[in-house]
């Protein structure tokens, strides 16, 4: 091997480590996979077929510290002693985005982050532009890798969700159109529980972009409008927002007014009822205009636009209709991860909500939903190992509230709560690795759960 190969290490062999890994391989890089858990049977195999080298349950030193680049999977901390030698050795770190990026060629990218609401704008941007007969994928937290999408298909258009780890590694990294949703406090424990770290943490979606580029922000979103106004930013700002006024240069941006939703751009307006989007609630009706505007920036005649926005299914685990047992709703929000999710959950809801919350709390901050709780909340199950915090903060507010460790417990909880006309609703505001493996493990045990009632 001649000294000059460059050595690619990738530290976590998830999706978005075995993406790198393909991606690395085929730009003829020497690639080392190092995973401090298990691998997963279909990575493993997907990396045995491809002859690239890993390890499991350890991170050798010597063969890590010997990279060129190293990529690290976005859920591994600054903090873990690995990541501490590999800085002290000022060894290039990124992150598998930056590391596609490098490789993508001409295709153009619309990356959407947030803190609440990226995967269905994702979705639902993806859907547009794929209605629109565009050669377009859907990658990032949802769906493919960007990096493995590159090495195995490459396409013109990339409609990216990323997360603000997958932000802290980045160098280069530059959409040509940017979506920042919102901004709630989320995953502070990553950034030494400071809030202003995490927001500097989520416009780092923007440091590369150009006056060629486009940053499409919510107006509405206190945050969001006191970092703009102290923060130069270099691309054209686009505006959403519910109110009339709007501060867009030149008009363009999304707003509603008379129950219409507004999206201008390049003068042509795409407007509609907000009755004929698929998908209902007030946060949809951001990410529908976060969706539209992104696409008419790409090109996309409005018919489409408004089509699509007809058209539209949702997330699975988000707000996700599952069935009525005699009278009584039961919705899915299994990926309500946090207390904003629940909030915005909260407030579609139009009838008497039995709730099940709880899960691994993230040190949450129950005051923001306690005017919702207490408007349409008649009884909580609590489905988690320690629901302590959930009974702190809602005690007084809320007569009936319930323990119960397991989905089918919960169900069976809050179905005996609720009356012919109520909803109940998944929406725990945690983690699920307490009692779940993921979310989505969460969601169906709760689906099944409702189905064999």
């Amino acid at each position: 091997m001649g000294t000059n190969t460059q050595r690619l290490v990738i530290l976590g062999a998830a999706e978005s480590g075995v993406g790198a890994a393909l991606l690395g391989k085929q730009q003829g890089w020497d690639v080392f996979v190092s995973d401090g858990g298990k691998i997963k049977e279909q990575f493993k195999e997907t990396l045995q077929q491809e002859g690239i080298a890993f390890e499991e349950g350890t991170h050798t030193e010597e063969r890590i510290l010997s990279a060129t680049c190293i990529v690290k999977s976005p859920g591994i901390s600054d903090k873990v002693a690995i990541i501490k030698k590999v800085r002290g050795a000022g060894i290039e770190v990124c992150s598998e985005i930056e590391f596609g990026y490098r490789y993508k060629g001409d295709s153009k990218i619309i990356a959407i982050t947030g803190s609440n609401g990226k995967s269905t704008t994702t979705k639902l941007t993806y859907h547009i532009m794929q209605q629109a007969g565009y050669d377009v994928a859907m990658v990032g937290n949802i769906g493919y890798s960007f990096a493995r999408q590159i090495a195995e298909k490459p396409c013109e258009w990339y409609v990216m969700e990323i997360s603000s780890f997958q932000l802290d590694d980045i160098h280069n990294f530059r959409p040509d159109v940017a979506v920042l949703l919102n901004i709630t406090p989320d995953h502070l424990d990553r950034y030494d529980y400071k809030f202003e770290n995490y927001v500097a943490s989520k416009f780092r979606i923007t440091m590369n972009q150009t006056k060629a580029d486009h940053f499409i922000v919510n107006q509405d979103d206190k945050v969001m409008m006191d970092y703009l106004a102290t923060h130069s930013i270099q691309a054209k700002l686009i505006y959403l927002t519910m109110s009339d006024n709007t501060n867009t240069t030149g008009g363009d941006g999304g707003n509603i007014r008379d129950e219409r939703l507004h999206i201008q751009y390049d003068g042509d307006n795409v407007e509609m009822s907000i009755h004929e989007l698929s998908i209902k609630g007030r946060h949809n009706q951001y990410n529908s205009m976060a969706a539209g505007i992104s696409a008419r920036i790409a090109g996309v005649r409005k018919e489409k636009i408004r089509e699509s926005f007809a058209s539209f299914e949702g997330l699975e685990h988000r707000l996700e209709y599952v069935a009525t047992v005699r009278g009584v709703e039961f919705i899915n929000d299994s990926k309500a991860t946090n207390v904003n999710s629940v909030w915005f959950a909260l407030e579609s809801m139009k009838k008497p909500v039995v709730l099940i919350l709880g899960g691994q709390d993230k040190g949450n901050d129950y005051t923001e939903i306690l005017a919702l709780v207490k408007e349409k909340v008649k009884a909580i199950v609590c489905m988690g190992v320690d629901n302590a915090p959930i009974h702190a903060a809602f005690g007084e507010t809320v007569e009936t509230i319930v323990d119960t460790a397991r989905a089918e417990d919960a169900v069976h909880a809050a179905y005996a709560l609720a009356e012919n006309g109520d909803v109940v609703l998944l929406s725990p505001a945690c983690a699920s690795f307490d009692l779940f493996k993921n979310y989505e493990d969460r969601g169906q045990q709760f689906k099944e759960a409702v189905r064999d009632l």
